[in-house]
């Protein structure tokens, strides 16, 4: 059986597909195309930021994904094993730098001016949980305003454009912003969890993370060299306006457990904002390969 890898708009699947790492691991493999990188259609042309877009990571792991691995925030892959809408590979996770940017003029300084001003996210996904994550230091929940607004590029050109005044933006899209001169007003960096799906082989899994494991050591050696790779994630019209060889390495893979009691807290913080209802039967021991 082929085993479908959906990269996640990062460096790691291409770095091991150049260095052979998946084939030295006796994984036969392709990727699937995914979600992340993806434009709702019309953005690009709108008079007006696109009306506010109910669905996100949960909901597009929910409907099913092709792929046998896939990644989201971990909150999304938490509540979706949680529905046994795959299951949660609890032996590594990454870490995803991002943060909420704004114009370099913007009269927003500080994150408790983002009081009542709404912060362009994606529904259910990394950039809404994170965003209420880092506000919550800063202001009451009532003054925490998000709008929903398609995929991460999307909310990229709708901040270049000058059509909402804040996004939490991860990964490339905030390297592309910050490359065209916005401001991080504050640090939303979180964590990425991995969704198997249900009827995976477990040896193919191994082998595709050993792998995504060794690239990781070469990003971290020699991340220049890599940095080539974002072109294949960035959309063709941000390409024109950035050099991706000053891009960062983005997402890093830790080789640690995604543990019980990070499961539980994670479910604990969703109900305490409502955002998901993630009560039922299945607990950390069947909704994580561990």
């Amino acid at each position: 059986m082929v085993f479908r890898i959906q990269p996640h708009v990062r460096l790691h699947e291409w770095v091991a597909e150049e260095r052979g790492f998946f084939a030295q691991e006796g994984l036969d493999y392709e990727f699937d195309g995914g979600f992340a990188s993806g434009s709702a259609p019309g953005v690009g042309a709108a008079a007006e930021p696109p009306l506010q877009v109910r669905s996100g990571a949960f909901e597009d792991m929910e409907s099913g994904r092709s792929s046998d691995v896939s990644c989201a925030c971990h909150w999304a892959v938490n509540a979706a094993a949680t529905a046994q809408h795959g299951k949660m590979y609890g032996r590594a996770y990454s870490v995803c730098p991002s943060g909420i940017y704004v114009a370099a003029d913007s009269a927003l300084r500080a994150p408790t001016d983002l009081a009542g001003v709404e912060v362009a996210v994606g529904y259910h996904s990394g950039s809404h949980y994170s965003a209420l994550q880092a506000l919550e230091v800063f202001l009451p929940r009532e003054q925490v305003e998000l709008g929903f607004h398609g995929f991460p590029f999307d909310r990229t050109r709708l901040l270049l454009e000058g059509r909402v005044r804040a996004v939490n933006a991860w990964g490339a899209s905030a390297y592309v912003l910050e490359q065209r001169g916005f401001r991080k007003l504050v640090d939303t960096t979180f964590v990425m969890g991995f969704l198997l799906h249900s009827q995976v082989d477990a040896d193919d899994v191994e082998r595709y993370f050993r792998a995504l494991l060794r690239a990781q050591q070469e990003i971290d050696l020699e991340p220049h060299r890599y940095a080539r790779h974002w072109a294949r994630e960035v959309p063709a019209d941000l390409l024109e306006l950035v050099d991706v060889r000053r891009f960062g390495p983005g997402e890093r893979i830790v080789p640690q457990p995604y543990t019980r009691e990070m499961f539980d807290r994670t479910q604990g913080w969703m109900r305490e904002w409502e955002l998901l209802d993630v009560a039922g039967p299945v607990r950390y021991g069947a909704a994580v390969l561990h």
